[in-house]
């Protein structure tokens, strides 16, 4: 078994006409524990009506195959717009279980499957990309937008703004505007945190 889903009943997804589709890497995934992100989907879902899906992966193929059936299944998900990644990492890479991926490779095995998709990074990885690497990844996926932290955590979790983030998409579905938004709105914790966005 590659990962655990927690999906909301069958109407409410219809019901919903947006979703965050959030993969969060842990060490184990036959160790069932609510994680931090989990919670704050459920708020995300219970203050603002987000709907959101949850899975996890502690291996790239958990992550491919995680992905995958996301792709595959699009007709029941279309209007996700956002993957939600927590997943551990440095500038231009991600970890699961001591194994580290460049955000390149992770480009190529998701060529052209993440159309029109934004990837957001909660701050456990830093998010630090030259303009070369971001348009490579953006080139080779598909995806609309890469957004997250330039800044590690430091004890501070980016799970708030990140719900803030995913509301602000509720309201308005043009990508520099949320941003400019969320900037303005939580000024203070998007510069500590160093909020970025390539596109």
């Amino acid at each position: 078994m590659l990962e655990k889903t927690q999906q909301l009943p069958q109407e409410q997804l219809i019901d919903s006409d947006y979703f965050i589709y959030c993969l969060e890497a842990v060490e184990d995934i036959e160790i069932d524990a609510v994680t931090e992100a989990q919670k704050k989907l459920e708020q995300l879902t219970t203050q603002y009506g987000v709907a959101s899906i949850y899975n996890t992966c502690d291996t790239i193929e958990g992550l491919e195959s995680s992905l995958d059936a996301l792709v595959l299944d699009a007709h029941n998900f279309k209007d996700y717009e956002i993957i939600y990644l927590v997943i551990k990492g440095e500038a231009n890479n991600i970890c699961l279980n001591d194994y580290c991926y460049t955000l390149q490779e992770i480009a190529e095995i998701f060529e052209g499957r993440l159309e029109g998709k934004i990837l957001h990074f909660s701050n456990a990885k830093v998010l630090d990309l030259d303009a070369e690497e971001a348009q490579y990844f953006l080139d080779i996926t598909g995806a609309k937008g890469i957004s997250g932290y330039g800044n590690a955590s430091n004890e501070i979790t980016s799970s708030n703004l990140d719900i803030a983030f995913f509301n602000l998409f509720k309201e308005d579905a043009n990508m520099l505007d949320v941003v400019e938004e969320l900037h303005q709105r939580h000024y203070k914790i998007c510069k500590l945190l160093d909020f970025r966005l390539y596109y």
